[in-house]
C-alpha cells in the first residue's frame, strides 16, 4: 500500500513538472497528433549579430583605458600613423580595430 501511494505521488510530481510522459512507458506519446511549430524566436535561428562598433567608438574604448583622449584635430594624418602602430602593439589592439581607429584619426586629424 505505502509503495503504491508513493507511486501516485511521484506519477502527479510528473505529470505537474510536465514529465509524465517520459517518466512511465505505459504513457506513450499519440505520434498522429499534429505537432505544434515553435513559437516565434525560439527556432534554430541565430541571433542577430550586433552592429560593428565604429572607428569612434574603438578609439574611446581603447584610448581611454590608460590616459585621456586627444582630439583627432591635435595631430595631422601622419602623425596618427606613427602613434597607432606604437600604440597598436602597446595596447594589444587587434589589427582590424587598429585600422579602424587610424581611418577615423586621418579623416577627423588637423592635416
Amino acid at each position: 500500500m505505502n509503495i503504491k501511494l508513493n507511486r501516485l505521488r511521484l506519477a502527479g510530481l510528473l505529470a505537474g513538472a510536465g514529465l509524465l510522459a517520459v517518466a512511465h512507458p505505459s504513457f506513450t506519446a499519440d505520434t498522429n497528433a499534429p505537432v505544434a511549430a515553435p513559437p516565434p524566436g525560439t527556432g534554430t535561428t541565430k541571433p542577430p549579430m550586433p552592429a560593428p562598433l565604429t572607428g569612434a567608438e574603438l578609439y574611446s574604448m581603447h584610448c581611454n583605458r590608460c590616459h585621456a583622449e586627444r582630439y583627432p584635430t591635435e595631430r595631422t594624418a601622419a602623425q596618427w600613423k606613427t602613434i597607432m602602430l606604437h600604440m597598436q602593439v602597446r595596447a594589444n589592439i587587434p589589427g582590424t580595430q587598429a585600422r579602424l581607429i587610424l581611418k577615423y584619426l586621418q579623416e577627423n586629424s588637423g592635416r
